[in-house]
C-alpha cells in the first residue's frame, strides 16, 4: 500500500519507519527536510508539499507537533486540502484539541476522503515496534477502514467515540504521566536527608503502587542521570510533553472544567523548556527538580 506521512518528527520519523518495515511504499513530507533524510535513505520517496504527498499515496499518516502546524498543514495553499482527497484515507495522529480534530476532520470529509483521528500513546520505540496504544475518534465505517492498518501501528486500539473523542482521551491519558514526572522529583528533594543513592532510591519508589508504567523503562536511565551520567536519548521531549500538558489546561477550560494540580505541573515543565531543556526527554523535568539548590 502507498502509504505517507506528514511530518517525520521523532514519532513520525518511527512511524515510517514501522511502515517501511513492513513492506508498504512509504512517502514523506516534512517541514524541515532534513528530518526526512534517514527514510529517503531507507527507501522512503520525499514530496515537496502535504499536497503532493496526499495526492500521490493512497492513505495519509499525519504526526505534527500542535494545533497551529496542524491548521497550516490542513488548510495552507499547498496543504492536505488543496489535494484531490476523494477516496483517499487520512489517519491523524497527533496530539491537538479536540474541536482542531473535528475541524480539520470534517473539512477532508467534506471532500470524500475517510478521517480517522488515532492520537497515540507510547514513545519513539514501541512507535518503530508497532505497539502503540490507539485512542481513536470517527465514524465505524471510516474506522472499519483504517483497521488493518492501525493494527499494524499499535498493540491496543480503543474506538472511543466521534471525532474528537480521541483527542480527548490522548490529553487525558498524557496528564497524570506528565504530573507524575514533575512529583517525582519532588518526591526525590524530600529524601535528600537520606543520603541513598540514586540507584536505590528510584529502585524502592519504582516498586510501589504510585509508579506508572513508565518507571519500567525510564527509571533506570533517571537513576543514572541523577548519579552524574550524561542526559539519554529523548524518548518524548519537554517541550513536546509542555505543550501537551498546556493544551490540556487549555481544553479543560474551554469545558469550564479546573486542573490545578496540572497547572502546577504545567509551570514546572515551562521553567525547564525556559532553562534550555526543550529537547531533552520529558524526565528531565523530574532530574531538574531533584537538583535543585535547597532553599533556607
Amino acid at each position: 500500500m502507498k502509504i505517507g506521512v506528514c511530518g517525520t518528527g521523532r514519532m513520525g520519523a518511527s512511524i515510517a519507519q514501522r511502515l517501511i518495515a513492513v513492506g508498504h511504499e512509504v512517502g514523506v513530507w516534512n517541514r524541515d527536510v532534513t528530518k526526512t533524510r534517514p527514510l529517503t535513505d531507507a527507501g522512503a520517496k520525499l514530496y515537496a508539499s502535504p499536497a503532493e504527498l496526499a495526492a500521490g499515496c493512497e492513505a495519509v499518516v499525519v504526526m505534527l507537533l500542535n494545533d497551529a502546524a496542524t491548521e497550516s498543514v490542513y488548510r495552507s495553499p499547498n496543504g492536505i486540502l488543496k489535494a484531490e482527497l476523494a477516496g483517499k484515507l487520512i489517519i491523524d495522529m497527533s496530539t491537538v484539541r479536540p474541536d482542531t480534530m473535528i475541524s480539520v476532520g470534517s473539512a477532508v470529509a467534506q471532500k470524500g476522503a475517510s478521517f480517522v483521528e488515532c492520537p497515540v500513546g507510547g514513545s519513539t520505540v514501541p512507535a518503530r515496534e508497532g505497539k502503540l496504544f490507539g485512542l481513536v475518534g470517527g465514524a465505524q465505517a471510516d474506522v472499519a477502514r483504517a483497521m488493518p492498518l492501525l493494527e499494524q501501528l499499535c498493540r491496543r486500539i480503543e474506538h472511543v467515540g466521534a471525532l474528537g473523542a480521541g483527542a480527548t482521551m490522548k490529553l487525558a491519558i498524557n496528564l497524570p504521566l506528565l504530573v507524575y514526572w514533575q512529583a517525582l522529583g519532588e518526591s526525590l528533594t524530600i529524601c535528600r536527608p537520606l543520603n541513598l543513592p540514586a540507584e536505590r532510591l528510584i529502585d524502592i519508589l519504582s516498586d510501589t503502587a504510585g509508579a506508572p508504567a513508565a518507571m519500567k523503562g525510564r527509571g533506570s536511565i533517571i537513576a543514572k542521570v541523577l548519579g552524574g551520567a550524561p542526559l539519554g536519548e529523548t524518548a518524548f521531549g519537554l517541550s513536546a510533553a509542555k505543550k501537551d500538558l498546556a493544551t490540556a489546561v487549555q481544553f479543560a477550560a474551554s469545558i469550564h472544567a479546573q486542573l490545578p494540580v496540572a497547572a502546577s505541573a504545567l509551570a514546572c515543565f515551562e521553567e525547564a523548556e525556559a532553562a534550555g531543556l526543550g529537547d531533552a526527554d520529558a524526565t528531565t523535568v523530574s532530574i531538574r527538580w531533584a537538583q535543585r539548590p535547597a532553599k533556607p
